[in-house]
């Protein structure tokens, strides 16, 4: 038989809950006819049917005192398959309030929509989101328990809830682990920050008459102060963006955002390949970086958390993009260094501009088509493998400077 999911968004002074509900079996608890004219339901019977969930749904604190209930938005889903054919469900979004001074992690649910007339129903509660317990809308849903029948008693007995103590600390540390994450398994962000990388140990050459080019190594003080630049204005540019889209002073469509970054490595590629805005980089870092932080502001804004969970979750979230940043530059800038410094480094770094280019107008199709190619995949596939790419690297780097200092020593 279908059952009943309650899904709940735990909150510093309230508790949102999404409400699913069969209307098959809505319609048999109800007495009227639902299910089978479930076209324009919300528009015919919502007030009846918010009253109606108002009336069962009795959320209260441990020693009795009932808690607010206000029912939000009700929508009706429909969905098919060959096993069960239609199934049709009705979604309420409802908001509960503990009395002032209540323990809002701790409460007794009472809950009978259907059950009170449908014995075989069961409700089942679970968490999706927790900020102050660390929990994320994308880790899975944790089972809180079922609402059912009783059969010795033939009572339907509530669900007493029981969060664990959370705290602005695993909030915090939750949104830093997560902005690791997202650089960790964002492909497209690691390779725009690994293009910026190639060139950043040369300095560039110009012949009378010629287009600037890419020269010899220009030392380490060099390359480190144009890295500091190009690293320091990439994250003003997302930090800036970030914080606009999360609190939603801007917001741009997903869609167009990230063909933009995947534009972004195109045009970083190119650059790697022949200097398009020498001595420039700092400020085309920092443009990218916009375009980079409306992509990140985007995880955020799905929590919709309150104020103060907001400002330390962007907190969080941002420090953990620039330590997961600073951790990758200091895996791999050293051997690019290295490599900088020998004749191999010129078709490296070729190969890798020619590489992420081709990589980013293959995401650039994808993005904009909807449909994943076999380019993309492939790419998703060797990015799986992060530090058998880096062990390459390293060996690359040593083999091509002792071949370098053989050949010095010979001549």
């Amino acid at each position: 038989m279908p059952n009943s999911v309650v899904l709940m968004t735990v909150h510093p002074n309230r508790i949102d809950a999404e409400v699913q509900i069969p209307l098959i079996e809505l319609q048999a608890a109800y007495g009227h006819v639902l299910n089978d004219h479930s076209t324009e339901l919300v528009a015919r019977l919502g007030p009846q049917l918010r009253a109606y969930l108002a009336q069962h749904i009795r959320p209260q604190t441990i020693d009795g005192q009932p808690w607010a209930v206000s029912i939000g938005a009700l929508t009706v889903q429909e969905t098919q398959n060959a096993v069960n054919g239609v199934y049709r469900e009705l979604t309420a979004q409802v908001q509960l309030y503990p009395p002032a001074g209540a323990n809002v992690r701790q409460f007794v649910f009472y809950y009978d929509v259907v059950l009170h007339q449908v014995v075989t129903h069961k409700i089942l509660v679970a968490v999706r989101q927790d900020w102050a317990g660390g929990m994320m809308p994308h880790d899975s849903s944790t089972s809180v328990g079922v609402i059912e029948l009783d059969i010795p008693t033939e009572t339907i007995k509530p669900l007493t809830v029981n969060f664990e103590p959370g705290s602005l600390w695993t909030g915090f540390r939750t949104l830093f682990n997560l902005g690791v994450h997202h650089i960790s398994e964002g492909t497209d962000h690691l390779l725009f920050l690994l293009v910026l990388l190639l060139p950043a140990p040369l300095l560039t050459e110009t012949e009378p008459g010629k287009a600037k080019r890419w020269g010899s190594f220009g030392g380490i003080r060099y390359g480190l102060l144009r890295l500091l630049v190009i690293v320091t204005a990439f994250t003003f540019g997302h930090s800036l963006t970030l914080l606009a889209g999360a609190v939603g002073w801007v917001s741009l469509p997903s869609q167009p955002v990230e063909i933009l970054i995947a534009l972004s490595i195109f045009v970083s590629a190119l650059h790697a390949l022949r200097p398009l805005f020498p001595e420039q980089e700092g400020w085309i870092a920092a443009g990218f970086g916009l375009v980079h932080g409306l992509a990140f502001a985007g995880t955020l804004t799905k929590l919709q958390l309150d104020a103060g969970p907001m400002a330390l979750s962007i907190l969080g979230f941002n420090l953990g993009i620039e330590a997961m940043q600073l951790f990758v530059i200091c895996l791999t800038l050293p051997w690019f260094m290295l490599l900088s410094r020998t004749v191999v480094y010129a078709p490296v770094r070729v190969g890798g501009a020619v590489l992420a280019g081709v990589a980013a107008l293959a995401w650039v199709v994808e993005r904009f088509t909807g449909v994943e190619n076999v380019l993309t995949l492939y790419i998703e596939q060797l990015a799986a493998y992060p530090f058998y790419l880096l062990t390459v690297l390293i060996l690359v780097a040593t083999g091509s400077l002792l071949w370098t200092h053989i050949r010095t020593q010979r001549v």
